[in-house]
């Protein structure tokens, strides 16, 4: 099985206990999650990316080991080889689309791009037909426009796994559409699994995806 999580976390906030233990083993390549609002499908994504760390269980993808507990095993998020695009998309606004793509090969806090990155990072915009913006900034580009230059610095570090947190749900009914087909492509042509997070049942058709619902028993975030 190429995932294989045992997911368990207990948080205390204001009060309120929030228990989530979720396990799942699949060969599926596309997955997508769903349940109600505040169920605890975000957290999937971020203990896999390893931007939380669970209480108890462990992370495997592809045969490799991210997380264990009882081994005391976690990957740091960059020795993980995850592309998340966040819901916001989490673009840098103080650097072009082309300085965007490329910021993952920097080396260090203050590198600059090689003239080979810089080529390299213009493919990835001409791939995602961008290239023609290469030099503005984020906020002159459309909504679609940024989605897809997200996608396209999430694309070039080659990641073993593509997490997409509501990836479509800002988008208008037809750029919904075309912004599906354009995650296809990219999953099939990198020939990576993609993990993403949906209330649309619309997305799941148009990726062929498998569902994994979330849900709550006994107070608890389990798979249903």
């Amino acid at each position: 099985m190429w995932c294989d999580l045992d997911v368990r976390k207990t948080l205390k906030t204001a009060g309120r206990v929030f228990e989530f233990d979720v396990q799942l083993q699949t060969d599926a390549k596309r997955l997508v999650l769903m349940g109600p609002s505040g169920i605890g499908k975000t957290m999937v994504l971020q203990a896999i990316a390893g931007l939380i760390r669970p209480d108890a269980g462990h992370i495997r993808l592809g045969g490799e080991l991210l997380f264990d507990s009882k081994a005391r095993l976690n990957l740091t998020p960059q020795k993980r080889r995850v592309g998340y695009l966040f819901q916001n998309y989490a673009l840098l606004p103080h650097l072009t689309a082309l300085s965007n793509v490329g910021f993952g090969l920097r080396r260090g806090v203050w590198g600059f791009l090689s003239r080979a990155q810089k080529q390299e990072a213009m493919q990835w915009l001409e791939r995602f037909q961008l290239g023609h913006l290469a030099a503005q900034y984020p906020h002159t580009l459309s909504g679609g426009q940024q989605q897809r230059l997200a996608l396209a610095r999430v694309a070039i570090l080659q990641p073993r796994v593509l997490l997409l947190d509501e990836p479509f749900s800002a988008l208008d009914p037809t750029l919904r559409q075309s912004m599906r087909e354009e995650v296809a492509q990219m999953v099939d042509s990198l020939g990576i699994p993609l993990i993403m997070v949906s209330h649309d049942d619309e997305d799941r058709i148009a990726l062929n995806a498998e569902v994994v619902r979330l849900g709550q028993v006994d107070g608890r975030t389990v798979r249903l």
